[in-house]
């Protein structure tokens, strides 16, 4: 069912049993699990079915750090929410992502990978991948000519991504949700508060206002907020007529260790021998690609070298993007620029054969970080809403782990024979030198909530619900105490699938 809250008179109450707030990737996913359930589940929509220049205007925020994207186009704000613009790339976190690594601070989560197997396998379809496989053994049994590099499995492997069409929930799945009983879809239906009881240990309702100027409140056994990374903070932080401080927000949690991966070009590559290794593998064309794979370093390398988690991705350099024309890897200031020293196989050496070029994508977890973090602008919204405020920021960590990246993968790479890896200066820096104007990211928000067994180290238990508070939970990349090396949409799909099958039990 469908109701426009715009259309509703103003001051009506509006219940249910299951509350959702956001109808993007989380909140459509979780409102498809209770379709059959037989309960009354509110799906809240603060935009409504088409993009709306004034309701994305509700996400403008400050951006007070590091140099971000703006936030009012970091996501999106109608029914299906960022997937009306996402790229697809799914790949699942590995299994040293859950673990405390004790050089890098905060790491650890209070789940396993093990514990996320069974929903990765019930996210795939959900995202429209046609397999639930995720090892190059597997795509290249199916794809002889996918031929992964022969690397040793101690120090590096070729890690895999699998495209989604994109899918777009928005369209894929709005005549499901709307012609569900069990399911009752409210657009325009913007949660501007949540009102919590005396004690603050439970959620008594929430405020609903329309642009229009109408306000309706909508009650619930369990709420579950699914608005994204930044908004939910945002909406935590600013329901504060109880807790001063806002829900959940005891331990001055609420909002900090706000992460993105870092995305960065950071060298090239030279594939070398009279017959250069198969890159196929590594190929990459949008809308046609089922699966690619991109290099990283193993967990024990990771170890060994004190770096975070990455992945490169091979992109093919064109003759005019190389800076000379054939990018000989013996030059002089080729070699000095790559701090290596790897064994170079006799045949290679005496080759004459043109090596080719790839340019170096590097895609970086962003170490844990209170000082990062989403707080309240003095700004308010068109809803009277405090706007966000992001104070984006990096530690010597995340430097410094790109220049041990590539010194270990530059090694294995030269001691196989496939290759010279040359970096570029600014990996080569110190780690407390400025970032580069090259410093990027994946529009890729995580954190905030983050999941942890103790209220004073995290935001959200490991069931999602909100230290502190009965019924309310959190869904989304929000709760990812660590970020990984993959885009976080079907990790998210995949927790949400856990959060919902934890809910159905109790």
């Amino acid at each position: 069912m469908h109701t426009d809250a715009r259309t509703l008179e103003n001051g009506s109450l509006i219940e249910g049993d299951l509350c959702i707030v956001g109808a993007g990737a989380a909140g459509i996913t979780l409102a498809r699990e209770w379709i059959n359930g037989g309960r009354r589940v509110l799906l809240l929509e603060g935009g409504g079915f088409d993009y709306d220049p004034r309701m994305q205007e509700l996400y403008r925020g400050e951006s007070v750090g590091l140099p971000y994207f703006p936030l009012q186009a970091a996501r999106l704000h109608y029914f299906g929410g960022t997937t009306g613009h996402w790229a697809g790339f799914c790949s699942t976190l590995d299994p040293q992502d859950f673990e405390v690594r004790e050089w890098v601070p905060y790491s650890g989560w209070p789940i396993t990978r093990a514990d996320l197997d069974l929903y990765y396998r019930r996210a795939a379809p959900i995202l429209q991948l046609g397999y639930d496989e995720w090892t190059a053994a597997e795509w290249q049994r199916r794809d002889p000519a996918l031929v992964p590099f022969a690397l040793d499995p101690g120090a590096a492997w070729t890690k895999m991504w699998q495209f989604s069409p994109p899918a777009r929930f928005g369209t894929l799945y709005r005549d499901a949700i709307v012609g569900a009983r069990g399911v009752h879809l409210y657009t325009h239906a913007n949660v501007v508060e949540i009102l919590a009881n005396e004690g603050t240990t439970a959620v008594d309702s929430l405020r609903v206002r329309t642009l229009e100027g109408k306000e309706h409140r909508v009650r619930a056994a369990r709420y579950v907020l699914a608005c994204s990374t930044i908004q939910n903070a945002r909406l935590l932080l600013a329901s504060n007529s109880r807790a001063v401080a806002g829900l959940g927000n005891g331990h001055d949690l609420v909002g900090r260790f706000f992460m993105e991966h870092l995305e960065m070009p950071s060298g090239n590559l030279a594939t070398l021998g009279n017959k250069p290794p198969s890159t196929q593998m590594y190929a990459f064309v949008f809308g046609r690609t089922k699966a690619r794979g991109e290099i990283a370093l193993s967990a024990a390398a990771q170890r060994e070298h004190r770096v975070l988690n990455s992945t490169v991705a091979l992109a093919a350099a064109p003759l005019a993007e190389q800076g000379r024309s054939t990018f000989e890897w013996a030059t002089p200031d080729v070699v000095d620029k790559m701090r290596v020293d790897p064994v170079v196989p006799e045949d290679v050496a005496a080759s004459a054969a043109v090596p080719r070029t790839f340019h170096l994508l590097t895609r970086q977890e962003q170490a844990p970080n209170p000082a990062s973090r989403v707080t309240l602008s003095n700004e308010r919204d068109a809803l009277g809403m405090p706007r966000a405020r992001l104070d984006w920021r990096l530690t010597e960590l995340d430097r410094r782990s790109f220049r041990g990246f590539y010194e270990a993968l530059g090694r294995e790479l030269g001691r196989t024979g496939i290759g010279r890896l040359q970096m570029r200066d600014w990996v080569m820096e110190p780690p407390t030198a400025p970032w580069p104007k090259s410093l990027g990211g994946g529009w890729h928000h995580m954190g905030t909530t983050r999941m942890h067994p103790d209220p004073q180290r995290g935001v959200v238990d490991a069931n999602c619900q909100v230290h502190g508070i009965a019924n309310l939970y959190v869904a989304g990349a929000a709760v990812y105490p660590t970020a990984g090396c993959v885009n976080p949409t079907l990790t998210l799909v995949a927790l949400t699938l856990r959060l919902s099958d934890y809910l159905k039990a109790r």
